[in-house]
């Protein structure tokens, strides 16, 4: 008998990422040159944005066309493991971002979604899109026209097999092309409409409100296996090493996808992009390393926020603001009400999907019946909005009180005038829960049941997404680094000892999972968020600077905020930014008043107040008031540093795996897509002359040398950080007590940052607070001169930065030149060097950006 061959061995799990955003203008041979470059700074692996095919000219690659090729345009599957193995002479791997939950609907580029609208539902893969044919007579929606069908006819010409409209094309059903043009439309096997017709009338489930991206069926196992071929294949042949799983709470079943995932993977590493609202925990039984770590980035700005100050800026906005009702000045009524714009408008197509399917599980079971239309359609609308959760995930049938709650439920049934209507609630909130079983002459409703089940999930994410991060962020304005995806704007603050008991239970539970600063879908990266953060710190200075720039726009003649809500968060973001005359302050503005949806929006814009928007950022934030700006900027500029550097430290010695983003390991300001997604850019030298030389460095070179400092040790010593290391909090002790983060990880690494900077100077600064260190000698790997024992004057451990990182110096230094951390006794490693454990590579190109420029 031939013994079974074993399966290729698993990788070990990443001790860094670095993200790359991949796109024609920064393709597989770019990311290639930086390899060097990443392998020095200290990462274990690159994670790489989705790397399949997609839409022409995407920037993002989440717009897949075709998941059985790597993308032509980043260099093709050889351009990918060119990639692969110059990375492993390196000594990193490659983490893949993937997109199961859906797929560009652009027929001309998307051949499975071509069949279908050329062959209909006999298509051999119409099962691969979630598509309810019933619901448009037998036909697909394709909202793609800009007019009604009868302004475009004109624009509309068939050419041999093929219907064009401007650059759209769409297959013709077998032997209607020399068919009337009326008649050949009515014949198709797609309906061209009003791209506005979407709201009310689209057919197939999509990527939230966006209708160019059409929901995949991966719950099916041929298109699991259609779907997931290609990547599976370079899991195997080692080309790729983990995964992270984008928007997971679109599927069906995450978790069931998730568990065939591990299963095909042999348990790779695999995070998920799963935002948890505040207190909800990630599924325990999901076979994942962790999330992608918005968690931990509510954690890391939490604690460096102030509470109190952060009530004062409350008050302030709704006195400054004068602020209604709709402009956000109570969080709560800000998103019930944008979530009841959201369930009624732009999401009214798929609650009519649940409508009915609500409704054919009433007409199968007798105790169900006679539930109008209406009640149900109204039931699930309230039950919606009030969903404290992106999706509510049941565990054996119970309903967890977290997600639908009686309370929840009671509020629901206000909506009804007749009290017996108001039943409906309870059916929808049972059905939602899984408390209906099929039983008996019901039976037949079971699918029904759980195709409910599945699409009130997946109805919920689509609305918390847009209603919370889409809406309510921009509406919100009292603490803008506060309304960021993950976060809490209601409580932007976390106590110390809240931020400790998160960092024990991600060890504890998820040691491995992802932790993150900024990514390509942050709205303002963390150290645009650091500045404006510090405002907490000084409500006081900051109402100072409000009315001397409102005061300098009129007196000066410059044109006045359309809206005060606009004008708060129009100088709060040149705060954070630093660098107001730049355009991308300009884009930020729009995009925000539009998503706000106030006054203007993306689909139904008001020219004249976008125009008034424009003329008063060019007036204001980016006129002549700048200067005064400026100079408040540069009054803050330690307290900023403090958080920079605090949040930057936090976030690479706390539990999880920390994913850096790129640039990030320097000054980084940037705001919202596509601004933060640019090409990447690496300047030469920095990051060796950093190693060599220690003076005279600014911010950006600061951060540098602590994020290379960090990620070397995290890579030379991961048994210090992973699954069975150790978190203990450690208290300072004195009057500054309260400024201080510190903690130890697995007795050999203290993490030492301050918080609240500035109100620790107004209060007279640390005043003979010590922080007493475990036994022993501990070396400062950020300035490997200075060593300290036994209790530690705080005022002497942040004497030349308001972060430390010391690390047990038993008998011998722990640190040579900047980052270059080895086990006791070891030589420093020579450039290029890569010992078991470590990431090493040849020193390589880094410098700061341009002002106002992600690197």
């Amino acid at each position: 008998m031939t013994p079974e061959r074993p399966g290729p061995a698993v990788p070990p799990p990443p001790t860094a990422t670095y993200r790359l955003q991949l796109q024609p203008d920064f393709p597989f041979a770019a990311a290639e040159a930086a390899v060097p470059h990443l392998a020095s700074l200290g990462v274990s692996h690159l994670h790489l944005s989705p790397v399949l095919e997609a839409v022409p000219g995407s920037t993002h690659g989440y717009d897949v066309v075709d998941h059985a090729r790597v993308r032509d345009e980043l260099g093709g599957e050889d351009g990918l493991r060119s990639l692969s193995r110059t990375a492993r002479q390196s000594g990193l791997g490659l983490v893949v971002d993937i997109v199961p939950n859906h797929m560009a609907a652009v027929p001309r580029h998307n051949r499975a979604l071509w069949e279908v609208l050329r062959e209909g539902p006999h298509s051999p893969y119409a099962r691969w899109f979630d598509i309810d044919w019933d619901a448009g007579g037998g036909r697909v929606l394709m909202p793609f026209l800009g007019g009604r069908l009868g302004d475009e006819l004109g624009q509309l010409r068939v050419d041999g097999e093929v219907l064009r409209y401007h650059d759209h094309a769409f297959p013709l059903r077998e032997g209607t092309a020399g068919l009337p043009l009326p008649q050949l439309l009515d014949a198709q096997w797609y309906r061209l409409s009003w791209w506005r017709l979407a709201r009310t009338e689209l057919n197939y489930r999509r990527f939230f409100t966006i209708s160019d991206l059409i929901g995949v069926r991966v719950e099916d196992p041929d298109v699991f296996d259609a779907t997931h071929g290609t990547i599976l294949r370079l899991l195997r042949e080692g080309v790729v090493d983990g995964l992270r799983i984008d928007h997971p709470d679109g599927l069906a079943d995450p978790g069931a996808y998730l568990q065939k995932l591990h299963e095909a993977t042999g348990g790779r590493w695999t995070v998920v992009e799963k935002i948890l609202a505040a207190g909800e925990r990630l599924p325990a039984a999901w076979p994942v390393a962790g999330t992608t770590g918005y968690d931990a980035l509510r954690h890391i700005d939490g604690v460096l926020a102030d509470p109190a100050g952060a009530g004062e800026l409350l008050g302030q906005y709704r006195r400054f603001a004068a602020a209604p009702a709709d402009r956000g000045g109570d969080w709560d009524a800000t998103v019930r009400r944008a979530a009841y714009k959201v369930v009624t408008r732009e999401l009214a197509a798929e609650v009519d999907r649940l409508t009915r399917a609500a409704g054919a599980v009433c007409a199968a079971v007798p105790a169900l019946r006679d539930h109008a239309p209406w009640a149900l359609r109204t039931a699930l609308r309230e039950l919606l909005v009030r969903l404290p959760v992106y999706r509510p995930y049941v565990s054996g049938g119970d309903a967890p009180e977290s997600v639908l709650t009686e309370r929840a439920a009671e509020e629901a049934r206000t909506a009804f005038s007749v009290p017996d209507e108001a039943r409906a609630v309870d059916v929808v909130r049972d059905l939602a829960l899984g408390r209906i079983r099929a039983a008996g002459e019901a039976v037949e409703a079971a699918g029904a049941m759980e195709e409910f089940r599945a699409r009130f999930a997946q109805t919920a994410s689509a609305l918390r997404a847009k209603a919370v991060e889409d809406t309510a962020f921009y509406r919100h304005a009292p603490l803008l680094s506060a309304a960021e995806v993950g976060g809490a704007p209601e409580r932007p603050a976390v106590p110390v000892e809240e931020f400790h008991a998160y960092c024990a239970r991600v060890q504890r539970d998820w040691p491995y999972s992802g932790t993150v600063l900024t990514t390509h879908d942050t709205k303002r990266s963390a150290d645009v968020r650091a500045g404006i953060s510090v405002l907490t710190q000084c409500p006081g200075r900051w109402a100072d600077l409000l009315a001397e720039v409102t005061e300098q726009t009129s007196r000066m003649g410059g044109t006045g905020a359309p809206d005060p809500q606009l004008a708060w968060a129009a100088w709060q973001t040149a705060v954070g930014f630093g660098f107001p005359y730049d355009q991308r302050l300009q884009n930020a503005l729009l995009k925000h008043v539009r998503e706000a949806g106030l006054h203007t929006s993306w689909t139904e814009q008001n020219e004249a107040y976008e125009k008034a928007v424009a003329a008063f950022v060019e007036a204001g934030p980016c006129g002549p008031p700048l200067y005064a700006v400026a100079s408040f900027a540069r009054e803050m500029d330690a307290h900023v540093r403090a958080n920079v550097l605090g949040a930057a430290l936090l976030h690479l010695t706390m539990p999880g795996v920390p994913d850096v983003y790129q640039g990030t390991e320097g000054e980084y300001r940037a705001l919202v897509d596509p601004d933060n997604r640019r090409p990447a850019r690496f300047q030469p030298h920095v990051l060796e002359r950093l190693d060599s030389q220690r003076e005279r460095w600014d911010l950006s070179e600061e951060k540098l040398a602590l994020t290379a400092t960090a990620l070397r040790l995290r890579g030379r010593r991961p048994e210090l950080f992973g699954g069975a290391a150790t978190y203990e909090p450690l208290a300072a002790e004195g009057p500054g007590a309260g400024h201080c983060v510190a903690f130890v990880r697995s007795g050999e690494i203290v993490t030492a940052v301050t918080r609240l900077s500035l109100r620790l100077a107004d209060a007279g600064g640390w005043r003979g607070t010590e922080l007493a260190l475990p036994p022993g000698r501990w070396s400062d790997l950020l300035a490997p001169e200075r060593e300290f024992e036994g209790h530690a004057r705080v005022e002497e451990l942040f004497a030349t930065s308001p972060v430390a990182l010391l690390a047990r110096a038993a008998g011998a230094d722990e640190a040579g030149e900047v980052g270059e951390v080895g086990e006791v006794g070891e030589a420093p490693l020579e450039a290029g060097e890569a010992p078991t454990g470590a990431v090493r590579g040849e020193s390589a190109d880094r410098g700061s950006a341009a002002p106002g420029e992600p690197v």
